[in-house]
């Protein structure tokens, strides 16, 4: 018999709070339950702070249950204001079905979405025929002004300014909530601890129109050990999409996490055993690493495949005990033969290789000891890189003591 559901989520970490979780646990144990969670296709790609809520809903499919990704098409018109200090740039609708199409490859990585043991929909589908002075009469009319004034992510605009137009969304998430009620017999709605007042004004919609029970369910906000959001490095988000974000510079995101956070992260974003997890993480020091590495090759292997989660660690291996191996995993750049053969200052060939943003970050970091050579550490800013500096046709730059980069000369 399959695990219930609320249960594996609540030893995992997952929840932040939830609705009646008595009889909500009660329910996943008599019968099969589909839940949802959106996704506002705002970019082409959904990136490691979108792996909480991924991670819930393969949990769901895993339990037996029915999960629904939902691609808000329609809502991503309006702009979701949770979170936000000001509105989100209005897209087009071509650019939100381009996104759309990216995140729904991305999603079915992570679990089958073949319309029976799980559903890919798009909001847009529903929303946009939506006749406005019907949906006001019928669904707005629910809705106290007062109460939605509450809200926490009204709240939180309320002093730089709200549109009318993202005041709606908490209407339309909760007509989400109802559709899918209708149509698909979704009971939970799971999401982000910023969407609870959402979740929650879709629960009462679904009591004063249908008379039924339904459910929700939030996540925690996912901090390091050191008060960092996380998914954040130096280079800005670390994204699922293999052409943002390499899949070797996403097995190092992971064995770069602190010591601290293994333990949590393994039972947030693995699929293993909670038993297996506690017995790699009761190693302290230097044998931390291997739970680390664990730790890198799950997520990687989930997200990216067998083989570049495999190519990521034989990369990670020898780079990090010093082998001198090189690997097509490693993040490569192309630099002019031609200006390396006049000799170039090594800050200006860090931003110029993509290594660094901008010159004084390069700077920084090299002021600081933290960037070598070719296994020398580099002690002035405008130290001057030459071919012969080459091994072959490439530089070998280590940033720190875990980043590694490839320059290859043409």
């Amino acid at each position: 018999m399959a695990d219930n559901f609320y249960n594996v989520l609540m030893e995992r970490g997952f929840i932040e709070q939830s609705t009646d979780p008595e009889e909500m646990e009660g329910l996943f144990s008599q019968k099969t339950i589909s839940a949802y969670i959106g996704f506002d296709p705002t970019a082409e790609s959904l990136h490691v702070g979108s792996l909480v809520p991924i991670m819930a809903l393969a949990h769901l499919q895993r339990t037996g249950h029915c999960p629904i990704a939902l691609v808000g098409g329609g809502t991503a018109l309006i702009g979701d204001p949770s979170g936000k200090k000001e509105m989100r740039p209005v897209l087009s609708r071509e650019k939100i079905r381009h996104n759309a199409e990216g995140l729904k490859k991305q999603l079915a990585r992570y679990m089958t979405l073949d319309g029976q043991q799980g559903l890919l929909l798009n909001n847009m589908d529903w929303l946009v025929p939506l006749n406005y002075i019907e949906f006001l009469r019928d669904i707005g009319r629910h809705f106290s002004v007062n109460r939605m004034l509450t809200a926490e992510s009204v709240r939180q605009r309320l002093e730089t300014g709200l549109s009318f137009i993202e005041f709606n969304y908490q209407l339309l998430q909760a007509y989400d909530f109802l559709h899918l009620f209708n149509h698909h017999d979704c009971l939970l709605q799971m999401g982000g601890a910023d969407q609870w007042g959402n979740i929650v004004a879709g629960i009462d919609l679904i009591r004063r129109m249908k008379g039924g029970k339904a459910f929700g369910l939030t996540f925690p906000l996912i901090v390091t050990s050191s008060g960092e959001k996380m998914g954040k490095t130096a280079k800005g988000a670390v994204w699922l999409d293999p052409d943002k974000t390499s899949p070797y510079e996403y097995y190092q995101f992971w064995i770069n996490t602190e010591d601290q956070d293994v333990l949590r992260f393994l039972a947030l974003f693995t699929f293993l055993p909670l038993a297996k997890i506690r017995e790699l993480t009761l190693k302290e020091g230097a044998e931390i690493r291997s739970a680390k590495e664990v730790l890198a090759f799950e997520t990687t292997t989930i997200t990216h495949g067998l083989d570049a989660a495999q190519k990521a660690r034989e990369t990670s291996r020898n780079l990090f005990y010093g082998q001198g191996q090189e690997s097509e995993a490693v993040p490569l750049a192309r630099f002019p033969r031609e200006k390396l053969e006049k000799g170039v200052e090594v800050y200006l060939l860090l931003v110029e290789g993509g290594i660094c943003q901008t010159r004084s970050e390069a700077r920084r970091l090299i002021g600081q000891g933290g960037v070598s050579l070719n296994d020398s550490r580099i002690t002035a800013f405008d130290q001057k890189i030459s071919v012969e500096d080459l091994k072959g046709d490439s530089l070998l730059f280590k940033i720190g003591k875990k980043r590694f980069y490839k320059i290859i000369s043409f």
